[in-house]
């Protein structure tokens, strides 16, 4: 495969975008397979590094993910930057590029890859789901029992449990609000911390079609993103503004002090 059939891969995955170079660079790098370069819009691919085809693409589909990231954030964004956005865009990306065949994962052909998917999601993330909600409802009766004794629920997991008052209410929401175990905690914690039921039986069902974290957390958190992109705007100013502000500062104590040691 050559550089130019890669973008034609590409652009079968996302027509819809900016101009883009595919470059092979004709190289084995240690640190990276590939890289792209935002202000000349080129998708660096070190060739040497892949084996086949499959892994070329895997590369060039993360790397033409930091392409569609940047090209379309309503925010300005690192080429390098690694957000949920990103991983969104890539999972996206790739459960596509699978559909059309553009790349192949070993995953869910592979029986020794299906075994063990199989035993870690049974019996590490499903029990440890079930376990955490078991603790939520201990947490709850503490509360009660609280309560009945008239003393402080937030000093006996502080202090007596050693929990952090935080942790012990998303493991009691969890048993409140039934969230499926199958989940694995991590993803638990995602599902309670929405406030809307729909929005919470939603991200269950997404992440029980397999759906990954990254693109749950995304699908369910850019609503207000979406609303107000000028507000996002006008927060990255601020953030700019403000260091900006404080390098300026310290340039002028480094300038004080040079003078004060008369350089």
């Amino acid at each position: 495969m050559n550089q130019d059939q890669v973008k034609k891969q590409l652009l079968r995955l996302e027509a819809d975008t900016e101009e883009f170079s595919v470059i092979f660079t004709g190289k084995k790098s240690r640190r990276v397979n590939g890289l792209y370069k935002p202000d000349i819009r080129e998708i660096l691919l070190h060739n040497k590094n892949f084996a086949g085809d499959n892994d070329l693409m895997y590369t060039a589909i993360h790397e033409f993910a930091h392409h569609l990231h940047f090209t379309r954030s309503p925010v300005p964004v690192s080429n390098r930057a690694h957000q949920t956005e990103f991983w969104n865009i890539f999972h996206r990306l790739l459960i596509k590029a699978e559909e059309m065949e553009i790349y192949h994962s070993i995953f869910e052909a592979d029986k020794e890859f299906l075994a063990l998917t199989k035993k870690i999601k049974e019996e590490f993330l499903a029990k440890n789901g079930r376990l955490m909600k078991d603790f939520g409802e201990l947490l709850i009766q503490a509360e009660e029992l609280c309560k009945k004794a008239n003393t402080r629920f937030e000093d006996y997991v502080d202090r007596v449990l050693g929990l952090h008052r935080n942790a012990a209410r998303v493991l009691m929401k969890m048993k409140a609000l039934d969230v499926d175990p199958a989940l694995g905690f991590e993803n638990m914690k995602t599902v309670v911390s929405l406030r809307s039921g729909e929005d919470r039986q939603r991200a269950q069902e997404a992440f029980l079609a397999g759906k990954s974290p990254d693109m749950v957390r995304a699908e369910f958190g850019k609503k207000t993103a979406e609303k107000n992109p000028s507000e996002q705007l006008r927060q990255e100013k601020k953030r700019i503004e403000k260091t900006l502000a404080s390098l300026s500062q310290r340039l002028e104590e480094i300038d004080r002090r040079l003078e004060e040691i008369g350089e």
